[in-house]
């Protein structure tokens, strides 16, 4: 079994601040070209909430002063807005061709509603960037651009379709990024084929407006106020705030709806969709270069306004974000000071104290901390946490299952990754499973006096030989409290376990009390799905009949084959000390709830049906809640 090394600072694993010494690692700068000016005037817009002054231009000596200032370290540039276009041709132009002689920027990405692109802005950009990342903002089909208006009030989608249409003509790759909003709640898998459709689009980033403290119109300059401005009034004044607030649970169970559309229809082949990408990466161990999944947070992000105003992330509050001018900060240890002092982000680290202890620290990465921080300021910090779980539990489901889409609405199997968690070789052990006349070699048992049986006879987490029923000292190799357990799994259902426990309190020593449990390896995807459900029902059955001192879980976990490094989806039935009980009554009451839980499996069969868990109305237009 393999081990990982946990950093020293738990903090730094979510959290990493910005280091002057360490030039390696990149930062995100976003140049709000004009401010918060802009062509259009959508009711959501979080930058002309800031009330910022608008008008003025970031020109190329701030983009060179902005080089300079970070010493060669590589930067990813965003052009922003408002709407970065209308700072005009020959200013854009400046800007790019000052960011193109620089040896520092490695990405340069333009942000724009698509309003003003023409030939000649495409033709401009491929002159003197060729490689620069468009993006466009577009809230998915006509319906579900309500917000997104003219200052006359009227809709602007189909002058943006015109662009994506423009920049398909140009043989242009775009992202978009759509906000979700009530108008496409419900309608994930129509949202997601109308972009998917557009042939210029190749990734969609689907983003939350968890805008439900917004209290108040944004002010307009002069007495006369725009059509949209009215719109916005009326739209605000919602007994439930906004009305085009959504809440975190809504935008989880969108991004689940909108990843089983994109898995099922073959989206995945060509188009990218966050936070799906991201969220699966982190389940594989990978890193991601989003924000919200990586410790690369506030501190390694920057924004720039044209009157000279540095700051951290652009969704982070204004002016508290706000670090110092750009002409007075002499070099990078003087930014990475104003950080340390900004209470601000002092305020945002501090919220990753919490995600320390969390179970899914390793894949949520601790989310955004500008949305963090705003949901502390509503009292209800949880809702965050619980959008960000439900969506890894239910993609999680959906990469180990994704012929049978409905685990995904699951809420009793949740992700739970084990470490060490390996195997020698998976192949061989499935295939030895099935086989009664495999040849068995005898194997090392030994039991430790804290009741372990392995090859050394040893407590805590040592090796074991993987054995199957055929072989000779199966039931012997099994520990006795966690027999009932094993005996359902393989005798009532039929499947394979790689992994047994009875549990341990290790009385004396410096081990932390083991659970009871048992892991089940499916044989196929199919197994794996009929399992998952099987396991539900059982144990939902059993709940109301337990002791409170016992909780009982199902995990999804992943199986490390040792000989090819592959890793296999597999389910852990585990019996664990419920929240407010410790372990003394734990093992009191443990052996009652095994003897329960195994009569609940025995009752049950993995089959073709779904679990308990309801279906979400909000998954299935027109449709109230339903069994999966």
């Amino acid at each position: 079994m393999h081990r990982t090394t946990e950093q020293h600072d738990p903090i730094a694993q979510l959290y990493r601040g910005l280091n002057a010494e360490d030039t390696d690692s990149a930062v995100s700068v976003i140049l709000k070209l004009r401010g918060e000016t802009c062509d259009i005037d959508c009711l959501y817009c979080y930058e002309k909430r800031k009330e910022a002054p608008g008008g003025a231009r970031i020109d190329a000596g701030q983009v060179r002063r902005l080089t300079e200032l970070f010493q060669g370290r590589p930067l990813a540039i965003e052009l922003h807005g408002g709407e970065p276009l209308t700072a005009g041709r020959d200013h854009i132009a400046d800007v790019l061709h000052e960011l193109a002689t620089q040896p520092s920027v490695v990405r340069v990405s333009l942000q724009t509603n698509g309003v003003l692109l023409d030939e000649q802005w495409l033709d401009l950009f491929d002159a003197l960037y060729p490689d620069l990342h468009i993006g466009i903002s577009l809230d998915g089909d006509a319906a579900g651009n309500t917000w997104r208006v003219g200052y006359d009030g009227q809709p602007v989608y189909p002058r943006v379709a015109a662009a994506l249409r423009l920049l398909a003509a140009r043989s242009r790759k775009v992202g978009v990024i759509a906000a979700v909003t009530p108008a496409v709640l419900g309608r994930a898998e129509a949202v997601l084929d109308h972009l998917a459709g557009f042939e210029a689009v190749d990734a969609v980033s689907f983003v939350p407006c968890f805008d439900a403290s917004v209290q108040r119109r944004t002010a307009a300059p002069g007495r006369r106020l725009p059509v949209s401005r009215l719109l916005q009034g009326a739209a605000v004044r919602g007994p439930g705030g906004p009305a085009w607030a959504i809440s975190p649970a809504e935008y989880a169970e969108f991004v689940l709806a909108a990843t089983v559309r994109w898995i099922g229809a073959g989206h995945f082949a060509r188009l990218k969709l966050e936070p799906t990408v991201s969220t699966i990466r982190r389940l594989r161990g990978l890193d991601s270069g989003f924000c919200h999944f990586s410790n690369m947070k506030c501190d390694h992000v920057f924004t720039l306004y044209p009157d000279g105003r540095l700051g951290s992330c652009d969704e982070l509050p204004w002016p508290q974000a706000q670090l110092a001018s750009l002409d007075r900060m002499p070099d990078e240890a003087a930014v990475v000071a104003a950080q340390r002092r900004l209470p601000l982000l002092n305020e945002g680290k501090a919220l990753m104290e919490r995600c320390t202890t969390c179970a899914y620290r390793s894949t949520c990465g601790g989310g955004c901390v500008a949305t963090r921080w705003r949901q502390d300021q509503s009292h209800d910090p949880d809702a965050y946490c619980d959008y960000r779980m439900r969506m890894i539990d239910g993609i999680a489901a959906l990469l180990a299952q994704p012929a049978h889409p409905a685990g995904a609405w699951c809420r009793t199997v949740r992700w739970r990754p084990r470490t060490p968690n390996s195997m020698r070789d998976v192949a061989a052990f499935l295939a030895r499973w099935d086989r009664t006349d495999a040849p068995s070699t005898p194997v090392r048992l030994h039991t430790s006096t804290h009741g372990n049986i392995n090859t050394v006879g040893l407590p805590g987490v040592n090796e074991a030989d993987d054995l199957d029923p055929a072989h000779p000292q199966w039931r012997e190799a099994i520990e006795p409290g966690a027999r009932p357990l094993v005996d359902a799994v393989t005798r009532s259902w039929g499947l394979v376990t790689y992994d047994s426990c009875q549990g341990h309190l290790y009385d004396g020593l410096a081990l932390p009390p083991a659970e009871r449990r048992v892991g089940i390896l499916p044989r196929d995807r199919t197994e794996y799905a009929q399992a998952a459900a099987a396991l539900c029902r059982a144990v939902t059955a059993a709940a109301p009949g337990l002791p409170a001192s016992v909780q009982v879980t199902v995990g999804r976990a992943e199986l490390t084959c040792e000989s090819t490094g592959c890793a296999i989806p597999a389910l852990d039935l585990a019996l664990r000390p419920a929240p407010g009980h410790g372990w003394p009554a734990y093992f009191d009451a443990v052996d009652t709830v095994t003897a329960a839980v195994a009569d609940a499996l025995r009752g049950e069969r993995p089959t073709a049906g779904g679990c308990f868990c309801p279906i979400p109305q909000s998954a299935v237009p027109g449709v109230e809640e339903v069994p999966a």
